[in-house]
């Protein structure tokens, strides 16, 4: 299994997983679910008590990775197969991105 803490704003968010089956859950930490204040990182991730599951990677983070060329130069410096979506995530989005969502992996 591999995690990574999920950030809006560089406030910690939710924790996305990949299981060992090569599935995916998110969920949103119970301090951002109480406070009224944060909203949901993303309009097809509402806010609610109960995880998300997907044999996929969420479309909202899959929408996060390189793609073409730039996809290319990360897989081959970081040594990451074009297909693990997960590792690619983790390699580009830990700093700046696109917008107020940044993934952190947690080691284990």
């Amino acid at each position: 299994m591999r995690k990574a803490e999920v950030y809006f704003k560089n406030e910690l968010a939710g924790e996305l997983k990949q299981l060992d089956d090569g599935s995916f859950i998110f969920h949103y930490t119970t301090q951002w679910l109480e406070d009224s204040n944060k909203r949901p990182i993303s309009l097809t991730l509402p806010k609610r008590i109960d995880p998300y599951q997907s044999p996929y990677l969420f479309a909202f983070f899959f929408n996060m990775l390189p793609e073409g060329a730039n996809k290319e130069v990360v897989c081959f410096h970081k040594r990451i197969d074009k297909d693990d979506h997960f590792g690619i995530l983790l390699a580009t989005a830990k700093y700046d991105t696109i917008g107020a969502v940044t993934i952190k992996a947690i080691k284990a």
